[in-house]
């Protein structure tokens, strides 16, 4: 298992975006109907995903399958969405699954963590903000993070998050799972990531997040998902 050092969990991209651009793309989506959660534990929602690349481009499909094998295409959302592709054009790598992540005013998502979505695992999610409000939270491992519209952030999501928005406004985030190359190393480098803190570690996850990761890789039905799901009920890494 990798080891993921706080001081490695969150970084501010050096990017910043138009968020009025960024909001007229979001409004070309209106017509696409966003997906309900698919871990309720986590958020038992409605419209809550988008996929703007997924699986085969399949508009059905909200989990995000990091690290698989699967052929990942861009959906007919994203087709319609010029400048979100001039975004997502900025990071130069391979990207797997890219979506609109909404959250309604007054809803919470409860404190988990996510699988294989580190630096680390040679994949890193970036949140850029379209919507947002003063009133939104996002702790990550324990600390709060403040993202304003048009930022990129890095969050490393195999630790525990939760969001919290008790604001007047929906929070909605263009969420990319970016595939890490020289590049990529050369960028976070550039941000301060730690390179001497990826060491392998003999990790033992709880009961309660074994359950929870499980019942996420169950959805992705592939032949990793499913060696990893025997790897984690046999408690092997």
């Amino acid at each position: 298992m990798k080891y993921y050092a706080p001081e490695n969990a969150h970084f501010l991209l050096p990017f910043q975006f138009d968020p009025t651009l960024l909001e007229n793309d979001l409004k070309k989506c209106s017509t696409f109907n966003f997906l309900k959660n698919y871990v309720p534990a986590n958020y038992n929602g409605d419209d809550y995903i988008l996929p703007l690349r997924s699986i085969d481009g399949r508009l059905d499909l909200p989990a995000a399958f990091p690290n698989s094998s699967e052929k990942f295409k861009n959906t007919t959302a994203l087709e319609k969405c010029p400048y979100f592709k001039e975004v997502i054009d900025s990071f130069l790598c391979e990207k797997d699954a890219i979506r609109l992540m909404n959250l309604p005013s007054g809803r919470v998502i409860n404190e988990h963590v996510d699988y294989n979505c580190g630096y680390e695992d040679g994949l890193f999610r970036v949140h850029i903000p379209i919507i947002t409000n003063d009133q939104v939270r996002f702790t990550l491992n324990g600390i709060p993070l403040t993202m304003r519209p048009g930022e990129a952030w890095y969050t490393n999501v195999n630790l525990p998050h939760s969001v919290t928005n008790t604001g007047s406004t929906n929070r909605v985030h263009l969420v990319l799972d970016c595939i890490r190359n020289k590049w990529s190393d050369k960028l976070f480098a550039s941000v301060g990531f730690d390179f001497t803190q990826e060491i392998e570690v003999v990790e033992q996850y709880t009961e309660s997040t074994k359950k929870r990761m499980i019942e996420e890789l169950e959805l992705q039905g592939t032949p990793a998902s499913k060696k990893l799901i025997i790897q984690l009920k046999q408690g092997t890494s």
